[in-house]
């Protein structure tokens, strides 16, 4: 009856429009009431879920973010991409592939790599004759790329979420996103030139030369260097992966105030508040999870939730074909980090039960999630792409599907085929 009290006052708080942190907290409290529990608990473990060390790199993370957002390298990178691939037929949409794919390496943030690789591309792409929908459609699932990089603090938040359930290292699920980012990056070229082709878009002028591309290069190159920073640093044993946070902040720093030259002071304090801000609610729902994730242990939710699945099938494919409709029906709902503290106790040893890699299951996890991220009710990425692009989500929505066909096959990909996320981490240990 507890169980059934956390769920449907839960359910019932979201469907009502209260915020998912504070959903979360109610919930428990509620719980906690009429379990007849001390009230203190809820908040012990809110406390207590949020006094580790580790949780350091998330504000720094998204720090160094939004310092390379409001920092000018979305330019230097779209110059570089245009170069790249801007005269095929498409070109601008391979370029906005592109161009996503390195500024999501550099901020680790999809709702950043929207942002600011929509704010130039979207109105670039209408101005040259690309119909708005597809500007958007190509962005706002190229920018997905960002939750895989190494300076996405969404890993940081999985690694932690897994404490108690199995032995994550932040190193191999850093290693652990790379391959699947590239192959993700892969399906949004083939989908955006598809669509290119489909809908008759031009060409656009003859390949720069690679002097050019020389140039645009190293332009881009001081930006794009703290994605080897922080990897280089990690195995090579410097710092380690919270240090590695700091770094990332420092050489943004650097880059945009003394190499650009293009982050002003007025930007640098809206890049402080912004991180302020989303640092704070990053916190609060680690926090909140904490608690509910006590009362999910307490109630054997993830045992009573792999018992329901097994009664389905015992087929390893089929539980996971499962696992992953139903964190894409939950990502679609909710925030991507709350997403990943509410799934992982109860997914993980249902997936690692049936054989699947905890590292894996992470990669897994933040696809979906991805997912979720642009695809409405919640769908901010796709939100602020429409608003951009000056479109509506209904006709958005109504050219979407290669897109989505491009990141299901990328999970799908992830999810059946082990090596793809497991590979590069073996060889590193």
């Amino acid at each position: 009856m507890e169980l059934l009290v956390l769920s449907v006052s839960f359910t019932i708080l979201l469907v009502v429009g209260v915020p998912v942190a504070f959903s979360i907290g109610l919930a428990s409290i509620v719980t906690v009431l009429y379990a007849g529990l001390p009230v203190a608990i809820v908040f012990q473990k809110m406390v207590g879920g949020m006094q580790v060390f580790s949780f350091l790199a998330i504000p720094f993370f998204v720090f160094a973010g939004e310092l390379m957002l409001y920092g000018g390298i979305a330019d230097r990178i779209v110059r570089l991409a245009n170069s790249l691939v801007g005269h095929v037929r498409g070109g601008l949409g391979m370029s906005n592939v592109i161009g996503c794919t390195l500024f999501g390496g550099v901020a680790g943030s999809p709702l950043a790599d929207v942002s600011a690789m929509g704010s130039v591309m979207i109105p670039l792409m209408k101005k040259e004759g690309y119909d708005a929908d597809y500007a958007v459609n190509v962005t706002t699932h190229a920018a997905l790329v960002g939750a895989l990089m190494p300076t996405s603090h969404n890993l940081i938040i999985f690694a932690l979420a897994t404490t108690g359930i199995a032995s994550v290292s932040v190193l191999s699920l850093i290693l652990a996103g790379l391959i699947p980012a590239l192959l993700l990056t892969v399906c949004n070229l083939a989908a955006a030139y598809y669509v290119a082709v489909k809908r008759g878009y031009p060409t656009r002028g003859a390949f720069p030369g690679w002097r050019e591309v020389l140039l645009a290069l190293l332009g881009a190159l001081p930006g794009l260097l703290i994605v080897f920073i922080i990897l280089g640093g990690i195995l090579s044993g410097i710092f380690t992966a919270t240090e590695s946070a700091a770094t990332a902040v420092l050489w943004a720093m650097l880059v945009t105030a003394l190499v650009y030259r293009s982050l002003s002071w007025h930007d640098f304090l809206k890049a402080c508040a912004k991180a302020c801000k989303t640092t704070g609610v990053v916190l609060l729902l680690i926090g909140i999870s904490s608690a509910f994730g006590y009362f999910m242990a307490m109630y054997e939710v993830p045992q009573k939730t792999g018992a329901l699945m097994t009664s389905v099938s015992d087929q390893p494919w089929v539980i996971f074909l499962m696992i992953n409709v139903l964190l894409f029906i939950l990502g679609t709902f909710l925030d991507m980090a709350a997403t990943i503290l509410i799934c992982t106790p109860i997914f993980l040893p249902i997936a690692a039960q049936f054989g699947m890699d905890p590292v894996q299951f992470g990669i897994v996890m933040l696809i979906n999630c991805a997912l979720g991220l642009n695809t409405p009710p919640v769908g901010v990425t796709q939100f602020v792409g429409c608003a951009i692009g000056g479109v509506s989500v209904g006709q958005v929505m109504r050219s979407i599907l290669p897109f989505y066909g491009a990141l299901t096959a990328c999970l799908l990909l992830v999810t059946y085929v082990p090596a793809f996320s497991l590979w590069l981490p073996s060889m590193f240990r």
